[in-house]
């Protein structure tokens, strides 16, 4: 498993230049279905608009895909996808919404207005690293607790649950990488008595 870099959630947002109004949509996808469901709502929202030019690119199976959508070829899918590819991004679908305003951009204009639009979309939709991880249970008396909730943080971890019970449960996600240095701290820091338990594997952000 390789790290990769996404976006966190969906953003859109608004440029104009010279009347033509471009509206930028983003959103996390990791299938090609995904991405042809984003796009085709955002074609039904703006089924009035003069062009509605996308790209994405998925990381597995590794595809990609764009559509000028009737602009000049070569002046909107390729340079939103560019913006996609020199950002490093997968699993992501981008949309460029345009309603012309009656003053011609030309081709350079083009590349520029969606090659815009797109990087701000994308920026707003937060960029992460998405990392393997580690989904990791541990059980221990309330003494220790105190303990671990500051290890945990310690190797790059994430709580994602915790039960207060008899004992205390908590499961959490850390790199898959400090797995092993964790669970040899957590023997040590409880002298042998606490044990952390794979429960999961999984993609996600630290």
């Amino acid at each position: 498993m390789k790290e990769y870099i996404t976006v966190e959630h969906r953003y859109d947002e608004e440029y104009i230049i010279n009347k033509s109004r471009f509206i930028g949509y983003c959103a996390p996808v990791t299938t090609q279905e995904q991405a042809v469901e984003f796009i085709n709502e955002i074609r039904k929202r703006h089924s009035d608009a003069t062009h509605n030019v996308y790209a994405y690119q998925i990381r597995t199976p590794e595809y990609s895909r764009y559509s000028d959508d009737g602009e000049p070829q070569g002046t909107a899918g390729v340079p939103v996808l560019d913006v996609i590819k020199k950002s490093g991004l997968t699993d992501i679908c981008v949309v460029v919404t345009r309603y012309f305003g009656g003053i011609l951009l030309g081709a350079g204009g083009l590349v520029r207005a969606y090659s815009h639009s797109a990087k701000i979309a994308v920026e707003g939709a937060n960029i992460i690293r998405m990392s393997p991880c580690s989904v990791l249970k541990v059980q221990c008396d309330y003494g220790f607790y105190g303990r671990l909730s500051t290890l945990v943080p310690e190797f790059g971890g994430i709580t994602e649950n915790t039960d207060f019970g008899e004992n205390v449960t908590l499961v959490f996600r850390l790199p898959a990488k400090d797995e092993e240095s964790f669970k040899k701290e957590l023997t040590e820091a409880s002298f042998g008595k606490v044990f952390a338990e794979k429960i999961g594997e999984k993609f996600d952000s630290i």
